[in-house]
């Protein structure tokens, strides 16, 4: 066995500039040197024992020497050098020197010091030969009556290692430990040696557990952690002690500690389904959430609660509970705040609405009174949109929502106005009850709206019942041109300027067209007058607002002409309609706005003026049903989609049992067919290693054979091979290194360095390799960030007895895949919109392959990369030739990831023409831009028909 497969639970850093001493100089400073020398000595010593050297003559000078002095650093240090120097000789027996330093040790454990006697017992714990064990017995039980605590929690873990190792030395040790329990004060002492008995004795574990049941809240935390994780076993293991340990668990809810009581309401979960068990252990997760500062516990904690609710038992339990989660909305974190209220929009039920939405509302009046900040106005944005999911599903509660969520329309923030429109948008179409209420709120605010051409898109579907219930939309003084022309010259004076907004009526008596102003006139200030929110649109050049306003005073005139048979007041109100666009038209050709109007613009306006001229009942019915049709089957879509989605989440949580399966009954399981149920705190351990043995079982393609990379030749002198691990921000490296030589290596070192955002976290120790020798070295990488890192070096070596320079053997590049590191995700059209606009490193991949259905070549993107497309489906289902798809994707790091598809089949080369296209990736770093272009330029060559 090679110095490296030796197992060592101490890592020195070595200095790799400094020459190695020789073996007299480091004898003559142990023996003759004073104690700061003969403390480097030592030091020099263990460093070249890690790295390979035997050093066998300084054996006997360490011990005549260095062992009899007392100081702290020096003891301290020999412990490590007994744990790594060589204890038997070539074949097996123990070196007689080792006598002299287990009397040595014997000392130490009657020490009068605490901290020599601890140390040593700590030591005494790594060793492996029984025969240097055995005389120190005595000295260690003795240990267990010392006066301090540290000697005494020490000697308890000694004892305990010793008794796992080698039996026969100790084998009264349960008992001893038991009886050493019973009279322990200590916590900490207490917690080892409860925590040996459960590995070495669990039935005198749970005598003592049995004795002091009632007085477990009384304990120490550490103890309390120890207990449940003892109940936990017991229970899994014998179901029928659950009954006997169910009522400590839920004492356990009420401890102190944080650590405890989530330890405990998880172990609570999974012992019992009842009710009662399910709303307490939620209750002890939610007060948790409330009370711990740290948002990352907060997160885990609400991930827990995410669980009990996927079990469809518990989810009618934590419905009682939603007004609980939502006191966690006071934390001021906008993650925390994003799951809470997704929770409670699952959770939501009609029981419970109503007290959701006063909670809701109270929260969304809050924000007002907070000083603008980034995550308030993104924390307003889930706001409304969590009250407009309410009040889809429970159309009641629309009346209660709608006037608090129209107050959002003049808000600063123009995605949280755009997301109460759309909600508004919806509720105009579904709710006719309601609509009048609508538009009175909508004229309210109308005069402070920012994204007014959604608000006159609106206001245009709105079917109007009477000639005077119609909105007045103006533009002040027109025709424009020449008011402003004539502003500018002076001749009209801003006081006399005419502000005007909604009106309560549109047509006089006497036919005439007339509006009453729903603003109060402002004088304008000396920097800037102020203006009509749409006339300051158009005069920056916003004319698409001008296309809206065309669009909804074409369908508002068209109505009026159906409700009012009177032709004088018809055509003028066609006239005053048509006005308004010419006049647009006109400010749009001059050069007043400071951009020119669109040609797009200009059709849709010069379109609207067409039909107002003719009236045509075909450009009626367009205008008027077929319009609000569309919006109608959009929405109707939209909401078939949101159904059928959560349709799919309930089947999944639903636990679908066939006709003929065997019922298992957990009271009639045999112990032994007890271990196919999982232990959750061995799940969580191999989880926190990063061990995925049980997913490799099961998945042959991913077994570590396929993940081994070599790294060397066959023909080289030194052979390399590693198979790399990931395992979330670290990689491990486990490299295989071969002597495939007939000569001993020393100072055989691999060498690795580094491309990207990797970093490795140390450099490997030297080896000294034996002719056709073998040895594992392990190297850690530490990954920041997604994108293609690759990990190169080389392996360098001295020939023993050789004068020749070092050689050198250079290893092939070992790739890490980003697609370990990226997962689907999901996000709103209006969030996409608008990461899309903010990224800037954009990889335009050029469609390569030779699939030749376009829905199959999506499917494969979406599989090669981790990506999930937010193009609804019926979208894309049909087949027309081309398609176009947004997808999506969060990496662990929290960088996002976005993807446009726009893909075609080629008609004219016939049925079997390959996909063509392209594919934009959008990104905040460069790196992730181009990681994921490479993966789908990969994926694309190896794409087969």
């Amino acid at each position: 066995m090679t110095a490296a497969e030796n197992v060592c639970y101490t890592l020195i850093n070595v200095p790799m500039d400094s020459e190695p001493p020789s073996e007299i100089s480091l004898k003559n400073d142990l023996e003759k040197g004073d104690v700061k020398s003969k403390t480097e000595a030592l030091k020099k010593v263990i460093i070249m024992i890690l790295n390979g050297e035997k050093l066998p003559g300084l054996l006997m000078t360490i011990i005549r020497f260095v062992l009899p002095l007392q100081d702290h650093t020096i003891k301290k240090l020999l412990l490590v050098f007994w744990e790594i120097v060589p204890k038997t000789t070539p074949d097996g027996r123990l070196l007689h020197e080792m006598i002299l330093v287990c009397d040595a040790y014997r000392k130490d454990l009657q020490h009068p010091n605490e901290f020599i006697r601890g140390s040593t017992l700590r030591f005494l714990c790594k060793l492996k030969e029984a025969e240097l064990l055995e005389p120190l017995m005595p000295a260690i039980r003795a240990c267990l009556e010392h006066r301090h605590s540290y000697v005494r929690r020490n000697a308890v873990l000694a004892i305990y290692t010793i008794y796992r190792n080698f039996e026969h030395l100790i084998p009264d040790a349960p008992e001893l430990i038991h009886d050493f329990l019973v009279n322990e004060k200590d916590a900490s002492c207490k917690r080892n040696a409860f925590m040996m008995l459960i590995h070495a004795d669990q039935d005198r574990a749970l005598d003592y557990l049995s004795t002091c049941i009632d007085q477990v809240q009384t304990f120490g935390d550490i103890l309390q952690l120890v207990i449940v994780e003892l109940i936990y076993k017991v229970c899994h293991a014998n179901p029928s002690e659950r009954a006997r340990f169910i009522r400590c668990i839920y004492n356990l809810l009420q401890s102190s500690s944080p650590a405890v009581k989530y330890e405990a309401a998880g172990t609570l979960v999974t012992l019992s389904s009842a009710p009662t068990a399910i709303k307490a252990a939620a209750q002890c997760y939610i007060d948790l959430i409330i009370k711990e500062s740290d948002n990352n516990v907060k997160l885990i904690v609400l991930d827990r609660l995410i669980e009990l609710k996927e079990h469809p038992a518990h989810e009618r339990v934590l419905q009682d509970l939603v007004m609980d989660i939502l006191r966690v909305l006071s934390t001021p974190d906008l993650e925390v705040r994003k799951k809470t209220l997704q929770l409670a929009l699952d959770l939501v039920s009609s029981r419970n609405v109503e007290e959701l939405v006063i909670v809701l509302k109270k929260e969304v009046i809050k924000t007002n009174n907070v000083s603008e900040h980034e995550d308030t106005d993104k924390y307003r944005q889930l706001l409304v949109r969590t009250l407009h999911s309410c009040s889809v599903r429970f159309p009641d509660m629309a009346a209660n929502v709608i006037p608090v969520l129209m107050e959002f329309l003049s808000d600063n923030n123009e995605a949280a106005a755009a997301d109460v429109l759309e909600f508004v948008r919806e509720a105009i179409q579904r709710f006719d009850n309601l609509r009048m209420l609508i538009v009175e709120k909508m004229l309210e605010v109308f005069h402070a709206i920012k994204s007014v051409k959604y608000c006159i898109f609106l206001l245009g579907k709105i079917k109007w019942q009477s000639e005077n219930s119609n909105p007045g939309i103006s533009i002040s003084e027109i025709p424009i041109v020449e008011s402003e022309i004539k502003k500018e010259a002076g001749e009209l004076k801003p006081e006399e300027e005419i502000t005007v907004g909604p009106v309560q009526k549109l047509v006089t008596e006497m036919g005439t067209y007339a509006t009453q102003s729903a603003l109060s006139s402002s004088r304008p200030t000396k920097k800037e007058e102020d203006r009509p929110p749409l006339r300051g649109f158009l005069l920056d050049g916003d004319f698409f607002v001008a296309a809206s306003l065309a669009t909804t005073l074409t369908k508002i005139a068209l109505r009026y002409v159906a409700l009012v048979q009177e032709k004088k007041k018809q055509n003028s109100f066609v006239a005053e309609a048509m006005l308004l666009m010419a006049t647009i038209l006109h400010l749009g050709k001059s050069s007043l706005p400071k951009k020119p109007i669109t040609d797009d613009d200009v059709d849709r306006i010069s379109l609207c003026l067409k039909v107002l001229s003719e009236c045509s009942p075909l450009m009626n019915d367009i205008f008027n049903k077929e319009c609000r049709q569309s919006l109608s089957h959009m929405l109707s879509a939209k909401l078939e989609e949101e159904k059928l989605s959560q349709k799919k989440e309930s089947e999944k949580r639903n636990v679908t049992v066939q006709p003929d399966d065997p019922i298992s009954f957990m009271q009639l399981t045999a112990k032994n067919e007890m271990n196919c149920k999982e232990d959750q705190f061995q799940l969580s351990l191999l989880a926190a290693m990063g061990n995925t043995q049980r997913k490799e079982a099961a998945d042959p393609l991913a077994s570590k054979l396929n993940k081994v990379t070599q790294l060397t030749g066959f023909s080289d002198p030194v052979y390399a091979e590693a198979y790399v691990h990931v395992n979330q921000y670290d990689i491990v490296l486990d490299v295989l290194v071969v002597n495939q030589t007939s000569d001993t290596l020393q100072n055989c070192t691999l060498e690795l360095a580094t491309l990207g955002d990797l970093k490795l976290v140390e450099k490997p120790s030297p080896l000294t390799l034996a002719p056709h020798d073998f040895a594992n070295i392990k190297a850690n990488v530490k990954v920041a960030s997604t994108e293609n890192g690759i990990i190169f070096g080389n392996i360098v070596y001295d020939v023993s007895g050789a004068a020749s320079d070092r050689n050198c053997v250079v290893l092939s590049d070992i790739h890490i895949d980003i697609m370990d590191y990226i997962q689907p995700a999901t996000c709103t059209d209006a969030e996409f919109r608008q990461m899309w606009a903010e990224f800037e490193w954009e990889n335009k991949v050029t469609v390569n392959t030779n699939m030749i259905d376009l829905n199959d070549y999506l499917q494969h993107i979406l599989k090669s990369t981790n990506m999930k497309c937010l193009t609804p489906e019926k979208a894309l289902s049909g087949y027309c030739g081309f398609m176009a798809a947004n997808l999506y994707a969060r990496s662990i790091f929290g960088e996002d990831a976005l993807a446009n598809v726009s893909i075609e089949k080629p008609i004219h080369q016939g049925p079997d023409a390959a996909v063509t296209g392209h594919i934009r990736i959008r990104a905040k770093s460069q790196g992730m831009a181009l990681s994921l272009g490479d993966k789908i330029n990969l994926s694309q060559k190896k794409t087969s028909i």
